[in-house]
């Protein structure tokens, strides 16, 4: 199952510097390291928190979201401002318990769905179900 740790509120500002050259994922050089490409920071919630009083960082346990790249020990970004949709990675809270999902709309009968086979969906009108958030960005360590 997916469950979702504590819950923390996005921080007002997390900068890091801004370099004005572009990374391309094939064969390419490397800059010069004598250059300086650092021409400003960037606030990372500029690009990653679109309303910053709705917005909340939770950390991922357990495994069955693993086929949609979301891994224990991933990084959630949260907005409670958005509206949820068909297709949509969302934060539930199931039987009082707070979980990582997809809503998905299967004819009549929407669900809450994992990623990983081995977990069944969750029919929304069988269970005491509140869509917490709309899941924006999943921050996942590289290597």
């Amino acid at each position: 199952m997916q469950r979702c740790a504590a819950l923390t509120p996005v921080p007002p500002s997390l900068t890091c510097p801004k370099v004005t050259f572009h990374v391309r994922a094939g064969i390419s050089g490397f800059p010069s390291p004598a250059q300086d490409y650092v021409t400003e920071r960037l606030d990372l919630n500029d690009y990653l928190v679109q309303h910053p009083s709705s917005t909340f960082l939770v950390t991922v346990e357990g495994d069955s979201m693993t086929d949609a790249r979301v891994q224990p020990g991933d990084l959630l970004i949260i907005d409670r401002a958005l509206s949820p949709r068909h297709g949509q990675m969302v934060v539930a809270v199931v039987d009082g318990e707070m979980m990582v999902k997809t809503l998905k709309h299967q004819g009549k009968r929407p669900g809450l769905y994992s990623a990983n086979p081995a977990y069944a969906p969750i029919p929304l009108a069988d269970r005491d179900i509140q869509i917490w958030g709309v899941v924006t960005f999943v921050i996942h360590r590289a290597g």
